[in-house]
């Protein structure tokens, strides 16, 4: 992994939301920890299971996450028969702890990134973190699943990973080169997924937003 010194902690990135690879091989060059392929519909990045598989082929297996919402078992199964290493499934509460348990039989908790849909209003479900050893917690949306672009609550993603330390917590949501230091500051998260972000449009990153991103989170 190339993860970031960041006010003298160190700080895994993962870029999200790929669809081309000329952007996937530049989000490596960078030295991107993971690489995100949505293959969720109803995603304005969302690609096929055959294109995401594509892409991901020119990724190191252990960077590779697969994205989605409300995965059956089935659907896991085929992600994890195509060579994805990490399964990040965006999903609504109640959480059906009994469907998760059965995810996390299928590809294991070590592998599951559970991001579930809090909102503000909502207490976080902490039984979940019994199935998954990752939480991505991006800003809350009523009308969206993920990807909403706004930034989300700083102090209350700090309080959960001080909470459950035992747990990897990645932060997401609204994260730009303008404002990821700050938002790592306020967190203190030890991971950032980055999107619309670094994009001129959804799907297409910038590449010069991409370097941007990563000039200043080396401090340069």
């Amino acid at each position: 992994m190339h993860s970031f010194r960041v006010m003298n902690k160190t700080v895994g990135i993962k870029i999200c939301g790929m669809t081309r690879a000329d952007d996937v091989d530049l989000a490596l060059a960078l030295g991107a920890d993971y690489l995100g392929f949505i293959v969720y519909a109803g995603s304005p990045r969302g690609l096929s299971l055959e294109h995401a598989i594509e892409l991901a082929s020119r990724v190191p297996e252990q960077r590779r996450v697969v994205v989605d919402v409300e995965s059956s078992a089935d659907d896991l199964q085929r992600y994890r028969d195509a060579g994805f290493a990490h399964f990040q499934v965006h999903t609504n509460l109640p959480i059906d702890e009994a469907d998760l348990a059965s995810r996390a039989d299928i590809i294991s908790r070590e592998r599951l990134w559970l991001a579930p849909r809090v909102a503000p209003t909502n207490s976080f479900p902490v039984t979940a973190l019994q199935y998954a050893n990752t939480i991505v917690l991006d800003t809350y949306s009523a009308e969206r699943v993920g990807g909403t672009g706004h930034t989300g609550d700083f102090e209350r993603f700090s309080s959960l990973q001080a909470e459950h330390s035992g747990t990897q917590w990645i932060l997401a949501g609204g994260l730009s080169p303008t404002n990821v230091v700050a938002a790592i500051e306020r967190s203190n998260t030890e991971c950032v997924d980055i999107n619309s972000g670094v994009e001129s449009a959804p799907g297409i990153k910038n590449p010069e937003k991409l370097r941007e991103l990563f000039r200043v989170l080396r401090g340069e």
